[in-house]
């Protein structure tokens, strides 16, 4: 396995990865999917976005960028939340996407 030069640094050890058997890996936070997981699944296309051109201040968009990538999803997620509340439709809009949880030192196992 090829690993990408990264902007930023990776908290795994790839050595000893490498190094690991299949039968040395952990997958008791991850069973094994059956059938009956995938028997009321469901095939969802994300919506298209629209591209638009936007005029925003530079202190707005340099401090969204510096938040990482996603930053425009983000942008969107916020006007999104904007436009329900004013609208009175305000809801709790699923994540599309899940996004591991950063654990403190403490918390690592």
């Amino acid at each position: 396995m090829k690993v990408k030069n990264l902007k930023k640094q990776s908290g795994t050890d790839w050595e000893r990865l490498s190094t690991m058997s299949d039968k040395e890996i952990n997958l008791s936070e991850n069973p094994e999917l059956d059938d009956s997981f995938f028997s009321n699944a469901a095939l969802r296309m994300p919506e298209p976005k629209k591209s638009v051109n936007i005029r925003l201040d530079q202190d707005i968009l340099e401090w969204y960028k510096q938040q990482g990538p996603g930053y425009q999803t983000r942008m969107n997620a916020v006007l999104r939340m904007y436009m329900q509340v004013k609208s009175g439709n305000a809801r709790k809009v699923p994540n599309r996407r899940r996004t591991r949880k950063k654990l403190g030192k403490s918390e690592k196992n």
